[in-house]
């Protein structure tokens, strides 16, 4: 080889061989993006707006795969690199703690694949897959026992309640007033509701028998937030 393409390469006993580090990176980014697939399956379904933590993922694992190779055994180009990645300020809130899970699942599969300790990466990978279906499963079915929020507009004069006892009578196992105002000078009256609906998917059929309803001027069903 020569010295020029010896030097440009790095000496063999600082870094592992070419086809090593070439296999490593491709196991690496075949891990994130598993877990990039995994995150849209369970997660990220229905988000709204699903651009960046996605390919997010797919990065940090073949980053960290990469920090890992040029540190390897070597404590000073650890530190090097712990002063040097410290400059990087991050300030972007996550609103969802699933989220930093899989950011930790992504740069923890990084890392052991960098390290040469792939056998842990493709022991975790189908491992916290299959917790993380699970548990994505079950919170699918505790969503669908929530209450909604029903917001209904009025005339002042009139009691909603009473209004509205033939649509809950039809469809509700339970309701509770929670919120009472008026609006356009006191001459509508905002009412909210929490309400349980016996068919959680019957919502568009509820939202009618509500609309329906003489003396309510108008309707809304929301998610609880």
């Amino acid at each position: 080889m020569p010295e020029w393409l010896r030097f440009a390469l790095g000496s063999d006993d600082l870094l592992p061989p070419v086809t090593t580090i070439v296999t490593r990176m491709a196991i690496a980014l075949l891990c994130g993006l598993s877990v990039s697939a995994l995150y849209r399956a369970t997660l990220g379904r229905g988000r709204k707006n699903l651009r960046t933590l996605p390919t997010t993922l797919v990065l940090l694992a073949v980053l960290i795969a990469v920090v890992t190779l040029v540190i390897g055994n070597n404590v000073a180009r650890a530190f090097g690199l712990v002063g040097a990645l410290s400059i990087v300020r991050f300030r972007t809130v996550v609103d969802d703690t699933g989220d930093i899970s899989f950011v930790i699942f992504a740069v923890t599969l990084g890392m052991a694949v960098g390290s040469g300790c792939t056998i842990i990466a493709v022991i975790a990978l189908p491992s916290v897959a299959l917790a993380t279906l699970i548990m994505s499963h079950f919170d699918i079915r505790a969503m669908s026992t929530l209450p909604v929020v029903l917001v209904v507009r009025c005339a002042s004069g009139l009691d909603p309640s009473v209004l509205l006892a033939p649509a809950f009578a039809a469809h509700a196992v339970s309701q509770s007033l929670t919120a009472l105002e008026t609006a356009s000078k006191g001459s509508v009256l905002e009412a909210k509701y929490s309400v349980r609906l016996r068919d959680p998917n019957a919502l568009l059929p509820f939202l009618n028998d509500v609309t329906k309803v003489e003396g309510v001027k108008d309707a809304e069903l929301k998610q609880p937030s």
